[in-house]
């Protein structure tokens, strides 16, 4: 199971523009420069997911293609689903407050989990 295990952040490339552009204040826009994010992720018939960093610890339980609300550790609250699509584990959601769709791909690529946004 290729997401088995935990995953470190190592760099955020474009994040603080991203969250800007969801509306993101400027005080929230600079806190992950300074998390410690860890991703522990557990893929059986569900997959777990524990985001552990220097703020709050979240734990998300969900099973592929079954539609589930979530509330980001900015608050945003989204309503979407997760997809495997060939190697890639594919998340499209929708903000609560005004539709706009969230989507997020992880893919492990040498070594490495990279995670994109599109909002």
């Amino acid at each position: 199971m290729a997401f088995n295990g935990t995953w470190k952040l190592d760099r955020n490339e474009n994040y603080e523009k991203f969250m800007g552009k969801k509306g993101i204040n400027v005080v929230k826009r600079k806190l992950p420069a300074h998390d410690n994010l860890k991703l522990r992720i557990t893929q059986g018939n569900k997959f777990t997911v524990k985001e552990s960093s220097t703020f709050p610890t979240i734990e998300i339980i969900f099973e592929l293609g079954v539609t589930f609300n979530y509330s980001l550790p900015d608050g945003t609250e989204i309503s979407g689903a997760w997809a495997l699509e060939g190697d890639k584990l594919v998340g499209k959601f929708k903000r609560l407050d005004n539709g706009n769709a969230l989507n997020t791909v992880r893919e492990i690529t040498g070594g490495e989990m990279v995670q994109t946004y599109t909002y």
